[in-house]
């Protein structure tokens, strides 16, 4: 690895300075030790300029085993929907150790993610250590299917002892026992009737259960001992388990297990297709949310009253507030949830912006934690923090040019507060109702089921809202 691709990757994609950059090529220069010591494989990503990705600008193979990966990924981007430990690290400063995660190239990892920091102690990017696990997770799943037999033998051993039939008839798998030439000894009443759809007549005892399902016939003749595999037959999908007995090295006897997962595939073939189609829903909403934001700014450079004017922004404000929702949706990998944050951050900083062109000097600041919500309470919040932050545009900087807006929002036990605060003229309890302010109690009161309140402070006004994170029975 050269400096100088460390030096070009940071100043072509991140905002890291010149120091910053130098701490990073410090650490690039001790990356293959790291790699080797640890027998494991070493990136440093970075955040990108817009903040929504990371590229990996350092890599280390291990020299003493065998890399995770068969090509290099400096230069790659790391989106968070693939790496959500490097993320978390990357937002909160918080290390990840031996974090589950499973490669691009699909091979199953330990991960562990550090931060790196700056001189001001701030997150410049990530040292990340991925050791390949795949042989530790097959050698764990051979063990819960050993484990499994070792439970199906006893109950044979006691239902022998005990009189009883051999396997319950509740057990819903079909299971077969064959011997060392593939014919059936037993099958238990599941198998007997799966055998029924192949052949209502025949009988199958000391048959060979290849007869009966040929497909199942290349994971019989495999030599591992132990097998597990989807297969399609019967117009169904059976997850089938292949567990060989030894003895003195020598097999005596297999056993075969059916398990019907037609339903399973279906629901989750299903719940796929509903993925896609949410998505592609609120991709449309989005787009028609837009379009007719634009023909309002149309109607709005053609020429409009001035006394009209005022009513055509707020609406466009209004709109542009709901789109906000469904394009964070987009841009997220949950089509249930919205991040908070970026969209309380998003519709502010629009409303400054466009306060900015009427010769006001207003900055605007955000505390809280990237906490999820809803979809469906997204938009009713977007309202509410649109009319607010709207509000404090419109009303608390009437003669005065220069003002700030805070916004506070933070997660209880069982809902959420969030706090619009200006340094205004201040509120009047006797002022007259808004259109805004009476947009923003009945999203609240209605679509919310939450509290309101607007009081005026020392220096300006605060604006409260709180509502119920889940169900309509929280008490706030």
């Amino acid at each position: 690895m050269y400096n100088s691709t460390v030096e070009e990757l940071c100043f072509l994609h991140t905002n890291l300075s010149a120091e910053d950059v130098k701490r990073i090529i410090e650490l690039v220069a001790n990356l293959q030790l790291i790699a080797d010591i640890n027998k494991a494989n070493v990136f440093i990503d970075c955040p990108t300029k817009e903040g929504k990705h990371a590229i990996v600008v350092a890599e280390a193979a291990p020299s003493t085993v065998k890399s995770v990966y068969e090509k290099p990924v400096v230069g790659k981007f790391a989106y968070e929907a693939f790496e959500p430990s490097v993320f978390f690290t990357l937002r909160t400063g918080k290390p990840m150790f031996e974090n589950r995660a499973l490669t691009q190239e699909g091979k199953t990892v330990d991960q562990s993610v550090v931060p790196i920091r700056g001189k001001d102690n701030h997150v410049i990017g990530t040292l990340i250590m991925e050791k390949d696990i795949t042989e530790l997770v097959q050698r764990q799943q051979k063990m819960e299917a050993l484990s499994e037999a070792t439970e199906a033998l006893s109950g044979i051993l006691m239902g022998l002892a005990e009189n009883r039939p051999i396997i319950p008839e509740m057990i819903e798998e079909s299971i077969f026992f064959l011997d060392q030439d593939g014919k059936i000894l037993y099958c238990n009443p599941s198998g007997t009737n799966l055998i029924q759809e192949m052949d209502e007549e025949g009988s199958w005892i000391g048959n060979s259960l290849v007869y009966y399902f040929p497909v199942i016939g290349a994971i019989l003749e495999a030599s591992d001992e132990l097998i597990v595999q989807e297969v399609k037959m019967l117009n169904k999908v059976f997850q089938v388990k292949k567990i060989e007995l030894i003895q003195q090295e020598k097999t005596t006897g297999t056993f075969v297990i059916f398990k019907n997962i037609t339903e399973l595939r279906e629901k989750e073939r299903e719940l796929i297709v509903k993925s896609v189609a949410i998505h592609e829903i609120h991709h449309r909403v989005k787009n028609n949310l837009q379009t007719v934001a634009s023909l309002l700014r149309l109607q709005m450079r053609r020429g409009l009253p001035e006394e009209s004017k005022v009513h055509f922004v707020e609406s466009l404000n209004r709109i542009t507030s709901i789109a906000s929702v469904y394009e964070i949706i987009l841009s997220g990998s949950s089509v249930d949830d919205v991040d908070l944050y970026k969209l309380i951050e998003k519709i502010g900083n629009t409303l400054v912006l466009e306060a900015e062109q009427e010769n006001k000097q207003i900055s605007i600041t955000y505390s809280g934690t990237h906490s999820q919500i809803q979809s469906n309470k997204a938009v009713s919040v977007a309202l509410v923090v649109n009319e607010l932050i709207q509000n404090c545009v419109k009303h608390a900087f009437k003669t005065i040019h220069h003002g700030k807006i805070e916004v506070l929002f933070h997660q209880k036990e069982n809902y959420m507060e969030i706090q619009v605060i200006d340094n205004g003229e201040g509120y009047s309890p006797k002022s007259k109702s808004s259109l805004g302010l009476d947009i923003v109690k009945m999203m609240i009161e209605h679509d919310l089921s939450g509290l309101f309140s607007i009081e005026r402070a020392k220096t300006g006004t605060i604006a409260t809202v709180k509502f119920p994170l889940q169900g309509e029975e929280v008490q706030l």
